[in-house]
C-alpha cells in the first residue's frame, strides 16, 4: 500500500495575508519599501509599520479630497519624511492617478533624499518631491509653494512637531495631521524648576517623581500643541493612531483651519494655553508655543 501523499495547505495570497491592500496599488513599490520581500510576499518585520501608515492615511485621504475638490489642486507637505513611507503611499493611492496636486517630503539626511528621488523618478511618481533640509529651513526654501493645503507629521522626534506646527501655521495649510514623538523639552524646563513648584503648589506633585516628570511632560505638550493650533483658528480633535499594541507613541493630533469668525473661541484658547504654561511654571516656553504671538495678534 502507497504511503499517501502529505498535502501543505495553500499558501495564503498577498490580499489575505494584508487585507489593507488595495487594487491597483504598486507591488513595485512596496518591494522597494521592503514592505513586501523581492518575491512578493508579506515582510513580517515591516507590518506593523505599514499598519500605521495604512491607518493614518484613511484620515489623510478625506482631507486631500476635500481639498481638491474645491480648489482642483492640492499640495502635501511630509516633515520628518525619512524614507518617505507616508509620501509614497498617499502618492500611491491618491495622487497617481490624477493630474493634478503635489507631495513635498522634507528629511534633513541627505542620503535618505537622494533614495527617495531616485525611487520616485523610477516608479514615475512626477509629481514628489525632496528636499534635504530641516523644518526651520524649510520655511524660507525658494524651492517649496508659499503656501500648503495639507501639512503631515509622522513620529516626528521632540521638538520637530512644533517646527511642523509652525510650518503649517507660516504656510497657512488647512489641514495639519501630527503623530508626535519623544516630547523631552518641556520635561526638562519641569525638571529644572522642580523645587521651585513644590513649594509653590501641590500641582507639582504630578511630576515630583522622575518618570512622573517624563510622561506628565510628554501628556502636557500635546495639550499645549493643541491649544496652540485652536489659538490660531484650527479645530482640533485627537485620537489613537493604531492600538498601543503597535506603538505606545500613539496619539494622532488632527487639526483643520476653521472659516472667519471665530475671534472669541481663538482668544479663550490662547488664554487657556498661557494659564496653563503660568499654572505648571512653563513660563519659559511662551514663545515656542505662540502666546506672545497670539496675545499681540489679539
Amino acid at each position: 500500500m502507497k504511503p499517501s501523499k502529505t498535502h501543505k495547505p495553500p499558501q495564503k495570497t498577498l490580499q489575505e495575508q494584508l487585507p489593507e491592500l488595495r487594487e491597483g496599488q504598486s507591488v513595485e513599490l512596496l518591494k522597494e519599501l521592503h514592505i513586501l520581500t523581492r518575491e512578493g510576499k508579506l515582510n513580517q518585520d515591516t507590518r506593523r509599520k505599514l499598519k500605521q501608515v495604512y491607518h493614518l492615511v484613511q484620515f489623510i485621504e478625506p482631507l486631500l479630497a476635500t481639498v481638491l475638490k474645491e480648489r482642483g489642486d492640492v499640495t502635501l507637505a511630509d516633515h520628518g519624511a525619512g524614507k518617505s513611507y507616508l509620501g509614497f503611499i498617499l502618492y500611491d493611492l491618491f495622487f497617481k492617478a490624477k493630474p493634478v496636486g503635489w507631495v513635498y517630503g522634507v528629511e534633513s539626511r541627505a542620503e535618505l533624499v537622494e533614495k527617495s528621488a531616485a525611487l520616485a523618478a523610477r516608479l514615475g511618481f512626477d509629481r514628489m518631491r525632496f528636499l534635504a533640509t530641516t523644518v526651520q529651513q524649510a520655511l524660507t526654501d525658494p524651492d517649496l509653494p508659499p503656501t500648503f493645503d495639507v501639512v503631515t507629521a509622522l513620529h516626528a522626534c521632540d521638538t520637530a512637531t512644533d517646527d511642523a506646527i509652525a510650518f503649517g501655521l507660516a504656510k497657512q495649510a488647512r489641514h495639519m495631521v501630527l503623530v508626535p514623538c519623544c516630547q523631552a523639552e518641556v520635561a526638562s524646563v519641569m525638571r529644572s524648576s522642580k523645587a521651585l513648584n513644590l513649594s509653590r503648589t501641590p500641582l507639582a506633585e504630578l511630576w515630583r517623581h522622575p518618570l512622573h516628570t517624563r510622561e506628565f511632560g510628554s501628556q502636557i505638550t500635546n495639550v499645549l500643541r493643541c491649544l496652540q493650533l485652536e489659538a490660531h483658528g484650527y479645530s482640533v480633535t485627537v485620537t489613537e493612531l493604531v492600538g498601543w499594541e503597535h506603538s505606545m507613541k500613539n496619539e494622532l493630533i488632527l487639526a483643520s483651519k476653521t472659516g472667519p469668525g471665530h475671534r472669541a473661541q481663538r482668544e479663550r484658547a490662547g488664554e487657556r494655553l498661557q494659564r496653563v504654561l503660568d499654572e505648571l511654571g512653563l513660563q519659559a516656553l511662551r514663545s515656542r508655543f505662540g502666546v506672545a504671538e497670539q496675545a499681540t495678534a489679539a
